[in-house]
């Protein structure tokens, strides 16, 4: 079985013997030379040319394998919050769940979806990405199945908690497994349209919640029901169809050419990414993790993200539904605000990627979530409070792109870079259970308590998280640059600096 530490298996037999280069190999012929080198077969074309080509590698790149990781992780979050859909359609009413049992029924997804994140993404190194990710699909298309037939709390709670340890491995495994395959530079954007997905789910989610639960009745079947079952049904296919369409790490993708594979390769150590050719699993990974700050101010900034986006997306339907508005017409208008999201999130992860400041992107969106739950927190207005939903989401979507690209950006290493990331998502994921119990039906119809909790995990911790990060960064760039950092390198052989990582003084940070 191949995973990313075969790499320096795969450099080396793309590697050719220097009185061969610029001729044609056998492939096999080439496979049984073992050189320490990668050669680099576009190094006698021009600059335009070689740009020409990295484009078109790009390109191929993004055709095989953003369209259906987009698809992937639309179903995971329709999957995770189709329970606010599912509320309004009378789920609360027909198991006669009190509000503290709902809210615990949402909890419950985030403890067992945090605890498992961060030993996902060990799994997916240890197992191929086109084993581990539909797998894990399967697995939770039954899950919630099973919701859709529970007939009290104490199944809902069951299906919850272990709806979140199935989904658990898709978010971090997806951008660990984007970060093998792209540069720095250009991961952002990616990550980006991938995240995408989850805005389009909250619009695709409340129309296909309003058609579904025109069945309420079929099959003896309440319409939330259905709301349940089929949507996991459709998440059953798609995974089973993953196991042809989810390729593997750069070695072993069988729609590259040995060329094109080398060209990936070669990309990623011109990028400070060489480090993941050679690494085995080692417990100092994940100390090297925990000692490193950007861990701890990522796990904040996250956080601060995260817990507004759950919250936006398991009660937006009910906020809406409380300004006035029939449940169906509710679910139609969740629509808009996340349409306006998916935009601003694509927009950001484009700019975001060619200017190399991630940093300024969220401390100016932030304000913008922040200005949009202020007007729904002071305003009485329905049109007001309509309007102010749509710049909320535009705040939060964001960021969560953006935050999850940084943090990749600014760690070097496979295992370090997956823990690290396991650790943020996690961290911001636990969180959760905060925006479970924060909209409570007590607070209905302006939930004042809830949008200033909101706006005060957007102003602490995503702005000025955000702001403590980016300042930091820039004074150690200013340290490398000056060259305060080389001591650390001295007397250490190539291999040992390349083993570094993101602690080698000509790594620079994005800011």
């Amino acid at each position: 079985m191949k995973t990313l530490d075969n790499h320096v298996k795969s450099v080396r037999s793309l590697t050719v013997d220097e009185k061969d280069i610029g001729s044609e190999h056998d492939s096999n012929a080439v496979a049984r030379q073992e050189f320490p080198q990668l050669v680099d077969t576009d190094a006698s074309l021009t600059a335009a040319d070689r740009a020409q080509i990295d484009r078109k590698l790009v390109r191929k790149l993004d055709l095989r394998l953003i369209p259906w990781l987009c698809l992937l992780y639309l179903a995971s979050f329709l999957d995770r919050t189709n329970i606010g859909n599912a509320k309004i359609e009378g789920l609360t009413e027909d198991l006669h769940l009190t509000n503290g049992q709902y809210s615990a029924a949402l909890s419950i997804f985030f403890v067992s979806y945090a605890l498992c994140e961060p030993l996902t993404n060990i799994l997916l190194k240890r197992l191929r990405p086109s084993i581990f990710i539909p797998t894990t699909m399967v697995l939770w298309g039954l899950v919630m199945t099973m919701m859709g037939l529970v007939h009290n709390w104490s199944g809902l709670m069951a299906a919850r908690w272990f709806l979140g340890m199935a989904e658990a491995g898709l978010f971090p495994g997806i951008i660990y497994y984007l970060s093998c395959w792209y540069k720095r530079s250009e991961i952002g954007l990616r990550i980006a349209i991938f995240f995408s997905a989850a805005a389009v789910s909250g619009s695709f989610g409340g129309l296909l919640a309003a058609a579904i639960s025109s069945m309420s009745g079929v099959g003896g079947k309440h319409g939330w029901a259905w709301i349940f079952i089929l949507e996991g049904l459709a998440t059953v296919v798609i995974g089973l169809v993953a196991f042809c369409m989810v390729h593997d790490f750069p070695d072993d993708a069988r729609f590259l050419s040995d060329v094109d594979r080398a060209r990936v390769i070669r990309r990623l150590r011109e990028d400070k990414q060489s480090s993941a050719e050679h690494e085995e699993f080692k417990m100092a990974y994940v100390w090297a993790s925990l000692r490193d700050w950007k861990t701890w101010t990522g796990m904040a900034i996250f956080m601060g993200t995260d817990v507004a986006l759950y919250a936006f997306s398991l009660f937006l339907p009910t906020i809406i539904k409380d300004l006035g508005y029939t449940a169906n017409k509710a679910q139609l208008l969740s629509v808009p605000p996340y349409a306006a999201a998916a935009i601003l999130t694509i927009s950001v992860g484009y700019l975001a990627d060619r200017t190399g400041q991630r940093g300024i992107f969220n401390i100016g969106v932030s304000l913008i979530g922040a200005s949009g739950f202020a007007m729904v927190l002071a305003s009485e207005k329905p049109a007001v409070q309509y309007a102010g939903t749509f710049l909320g989401a535009m705040g939060i979507y964001p960021c969560i792109a953006n935050t999850i690209s940084w943090t990749s950006n600014n760690v070097e290493g496979v295992y370090k870079r997956g823990v690290t990331l396991g650790l943020v998502i996690g961290w911001g994921n636990l969180n959760g259970v905060v925006s479970s119990n924060i909209y409570r039906a007590q607070d209905a119809p302006r939930y004042l308590k809830g949008h200033g909790i909101l706006i005060g995990y957007l102003v602490i911790f995503l702005f000025g998280g955000s702001v403590l990060q980016h300042l930091l960064l820039r004074r150690e760039n200013a340290k490398r640059r000056a060259g305060v950092r080389d001591p650390w390198i001295q007397g250490k052989t190539e291999r040992e600096i390349e083993m570094l990582g993101d602690q080698r003084p000509d790594f620079i940070y994005t800011l």
